[in-house]
């Protein structure tokens, strides 16, 4: 708007000069500046006729670490060439949508593609394509949105855990040694010689190199049980900064521990104590894992109720045979309590703890703006410390299995320790 009240001044005082002086000089400058600024507005008002264009996103859902690929095609249908097109699509997206300025001749078709990593879960917005143009001095402008907005969702990182192995509650009366079975289970055990009407994919194929006979692979009957994951997204017990915090640990921990039950075709179910606790009755399938991966997607660590407080408000929901799984940050040994209950329930338990002391001491890429003499990095205080060796004894004393996530190492390395 000032470029253009500062363009209509120097008009009107070059039309008042020239018919005040009638000097040839100023008419022919008069004359310049009307051609230039009416041939800028001709181009601007052309800029955006009969110009096609779109974008296509190659998913709308994904989890961090995948490649989003989105892909722009502008058309030209008029003969006049499109000497400036700025083209942008505002996002939510981290790190958002690199726009470009591109000049499309007559008749012409332009396409091009983005790669852009999903850096961060949570649900994002690409709003509708935006394309700008304008004319060489700046004096006129022209936009157009086109299309509709979408919605992404990002999903937490999944973790392979190949070797770990949910473990089943130990109830009255099952069978300690595994029970063997003619199906084919994920427990091969042993080896035996073929005999007639084995499957052909039952042989092992180095065995038999190794024996100088077929042999066939034989099964373990798999023990089988439901889990509840319990995650704690108590606000005043996290630390670390971004994907290196104990929320992100937990929040990838939960979702690839869901992940490996539900393809185990184990029922899952899961307990969150954000600002709101929020309860997902258990169930097994794609629709499952579905729900399970939107709630992680969405959850923030803002939750005020203590672990404890959220353990005995889900102990109700647990039913016998299950496995329920805790990941948390929390020092407090009063939790531990009430998982030592559900065992004699027969509810088996894992404990999945982060070494908090060690996420807030990852280091984070410095400051543009360096201060002398500031604050030492944090080191672990003796506090931290007798209240982490507390934690550990209690887990002991009631003999509860319990693994400890650290930054900087896999998630299945951990799991089968």
């Amino acid at each position: 708007m000032i470029r253009k009240l500062q363009l209509l001044a120097a008009v009107a005082i070059l039309v008042i000069a020239a018919f005040s002086t009638a000097l040839p000089f100023l008419f022919y400058l008069l004359y310049l500046a009307i051609l230039v600024v009416g041939g800028s507005y001709v181009l601007v008002r052309l800029g955006l006729t009969d110009l096609e264009a779109g974008y296509a996103v190659s998913q709308l859902r994904g989890h961090v670490g995948d490649k989003l690929r989105v892909t722009y095609t502008l058309r030209n249908g008029s003969r006049i060439a499109k000497l400036w097109l700025e083209i942008h699509n505002p996002t939510t997206l981290p790190g958002g949508l690199p726009g470009r300025a591109i000049t499309l001749a007559g008749r012409s078709e332009r396409s091009w593609l983005i790669r852009i990593p999903l850096a961060r879960r949570g649900h994002f917005r690409i709003e509708p394509l935006h394309i700008r143009t304008g004319d060489p001095f700046g004096f006129f402008e022209a936009s157009a949105t086109v299309g509709q907005g979408v919605s992404v969702v990002v999903y937490p990182r999944l973790e392979p855990l190949p070797r770990w192995r949910l473990p089943a509650a130990a109830l009255e009366g099952s069978q300690v040694s595994p029970v063997r079975t003619l199906q084919t289970t994920p427990l091969a055990t042993t080896v035996r010689p073929y005999a007639p009407g084995d499957s052909m994919n039952r042989i092992h194929w180095k065995s038999t190199a190794r024996h100088g006979e077929i042999q066939v692979k034989e099964f373990d009957l798999e023990q089988t049980a439901d889990a509840w994951i319990v995650l704690d997204l108590q606000r005043d017990i996290q630390t670390g900064r971004g994907d290196e915090s104990t929320v992100e640990a937990a929040v990838r921990a939960a979702a690839s521990i869901a992940d490996k039950a539900l393809q185990e075709n184990r029922s899952v179910g899961m307990t969150a104590n954000a600002a709101r606790t929020a309860f997902l009755p258990p169930d097994r399938g794609s629709r499952q894992h579905l729900k399970i991966m939107e709630l992680l997607a969405s959850v923030e660590a803002d939750g005020s109720a203590p672990l404890v407080e959220t353990l005995i408000a889900t102990v109700g929901r647990l039913r016998r045979g299950m496995t329920a799984v805790i990941i948390t940050p929390s020092l407090d040994p009063s939790w531990v309590r009430p998982l030592a209950a559900l065992r004699a329930r027969g509810v088996a338990c894992v404990v999945v703890t982060l070494d908090a002391a060690a996420y807030e001491r990852v280091p984070h890429p410095a400051p543009a703006v360096t201060v002398e003499g500031g604050p030492p990095p944090p080191e672990i205080d003796a506090e931290t410390a007798k209240r982490a060796r507390a934690l550990r004894h209690a887990l002991a004393e009631y003999e509860l299995t319990s693994f400890t996530i650290t930054p900087g190492r896999p998630l299945g390395e951990i799991l089968t320790r």
